[in-house]
């Protein structure tokens, strides 16, 4: 079977997790991938491309969805297509089973049937078989990351990814060290609370039937290069160290962020509330789509946002375990919270256009908890960052923009990570009001020429192909 890189174009399959996080990114690399004139088929689900992709006309020739509906899984809700579909955390593993069980196989069918051949499947982190399958169709695979070299660079090699190796870590304690590989000065270590939280569902295998480690491991071993949702302006210590630790090329990508929404549908009170804020003035707080908050922590941090004395607009999402004595949810505010910030702090429920707000003129500040996806969307804006870490990899993100002097993480309880609304409170007023503010808005608006110019991430991505196309050449030869 022919592949059509004899044209000097490819055809690339592109394979995100079904999390918000990861497919919208990957959506937005493969817009940035067609404008380049090559062809991208990309996998997903019915309902994830309804409600998340939105292919530009003008790309509509060279961008193809194809839909895999999800089997029927135990314990996985029945309309489950996605991490933000799921009512708690432990049902990650049954999403995870249902993935595997459907892209694998249609990974194998597409790869079989289609003509031209592909030149290349482009696989994300859960997608740890895609590398295997590929090859039995002789198609090279690339593994990329959205998660930035830092994160990926703590954890090592892959052997280390799995528990084994010269610097395996067997216990939450020796997450919370710097490793010894790393042989520049950083904080980029886990919390002891962080640690617990993630060491036991992270590095063991789940009812998926695989870690997470593993799934990184296997998919990093068996791709030809390592694309990294980051720059060398950024952190080229990190990108060196990972190219040592994974034996093989690793190339930054650039960060691709989304542009601001056109569309603000049932935010228009809101943009018009922004426009009357003085420039520069207002905290954006949002904790992304995997985020579940506990009703202790949303209160704390509501009542730090009224603490702080700052203009602030929250994207509010209830918590899960709010539930009052007659069985009903409830929102789990604080008793008379919105009567007391009316005109001050506004609540957005449901799908917010928090790329547009970022890039309101109003907006200085970005209470947030340190996911890869909005750390890169308030960078490529100019806001300045308040980190929150909650979950997974966050904590190290935070400590790295930390060490860049480029954000203020919020300080918390050393044993439970607990952490109280004055904390809150005082992190946002140290890069809103106090007079270091002004060097981290100096700092963040020269990074937006990094993260947010449109050019440099464009090049990236052209740099990024280069080495794929390059590859496929030497292997016609």
């Amino acid at each position: 079977m022919e592949t059509q890189h004899s044209g000097g174009k490819m055809h690339v399959v592109m394979l995100p997790w079904l999390a918000f996080g990861h497919i919208l990114p990957f959506a937005e690399f493969a817009k940035r991938v067609a404008r380049q004139g090559h062809r991208v088929t990309f996998l997903s689900t019915p309902n994830n491309t309804r409600r998340l992709i939105d292919i530009p006309p003008a790309l509509a020739g060279l961008i193809r969805v194809v839909d895999i509906p999800l089997p029927r899984v135990d314990r996985l809700p029945e309309h489950a297509e996605a991490t933000i579909d799921l009512p708690s955390d432990d049902l990650r593993p049954y999403l995870r089973r249902a993935y595997d069980a459907a892209f694998q196989d249609e990974l194998s069918r597409l790869l079989q049937d289609e003509d031209p051949r592909p030149d290349w499947v482009i696989a994300d982190y859960a997608s740890y078989w895609a590398p295997a399958v590929a090859a039995s169709h002789a198609v090279p695979c690339a593994f990329l990351s959205l998660f930035g070299a830092a994160a990926l660079g703590f954890f090592g090699t892959t052997e280390e990814l799995v528990g084994l190796g010269e610097h395996a870590r067997t216990e939450p304690a020796q997450f919370t060290v710097v490793p010894e590989y790393v042989p520049f000065p950083t904080t980029v270590a886990f919390r002891g609370y962080e640690a617990r939280e993630l060491f036991e569902p992270g590095m063991l295998p789940d009812d998926s039937g695989v870690s997470e480690g593993y799934r990184f491991a296997k998919s990093i071993e068996g791709c030809k290069f390592v694309g990294i949702r980051s720059s060398a302006e950024f952190e080229p210590e990190w990108l060196q160290l990972l190219g040592e630790l994974y034996q093989k090329q690793v190339i930054p990508v650039g960060f691709f962020p989304p542009p601001p929404q056109q569309d603000v549908a049932g935010h228009e009170a809101t943009m018009r509330w922004l426009d009357s804020q003085a420039p520069n003035s207002v905290v954006y707080a949002a904790f992304g789509s995997e985020v579940k908050l506990k009703s202790a922590q949303l209160q704390r941090i509501a009542l730090g946002l009224e603490a702080s004395g700052l203009p602030f607009i929250w994207a509010f999402r209830p918590p899960t375990d709010a539930i009052t004595a007659n069985g009903n949810s409830t929102d789990g505010l604080p008793e008379g919270f919105e009567e007391r910030l009316a005109g001050r702090g506004v609540l957005c429920q449901g799908w917010v256009p928090q790329v547009r707000f970022l890039s309101h003129a109003s907006v200085g500040g970005f209470l947030t908890h340190a996911g890869w996806n909005s750390v890169t969307e308030g960078l490529a804006q100019g806001v300045r960052l308040v980190l929150l870490p909650l979950m997974f990899e966050q904590g190290l993100n935070a400590r790295n923009l930390v060490d860049k002097k480029i954000g203020v993480e919020v300080a918390r309880d050393e044993q439970d990570g607990s952490f109280a609304p004055g904390d809150i409170a005082a992190a946002l007023r140290k890069v809103m009001v106090e007079d270091e503010g002004e060097e981290f808005g100096a700092k963040v608006k020269e990074l937006a020429k990094v993260f947010g110019d449109d050019e440099v991430n464009d090049q990236c991505v052209r740099d990024f192909l280069s080495h794929l196309s390059e590859y496929s050449r030497k292997s016609e030869r």
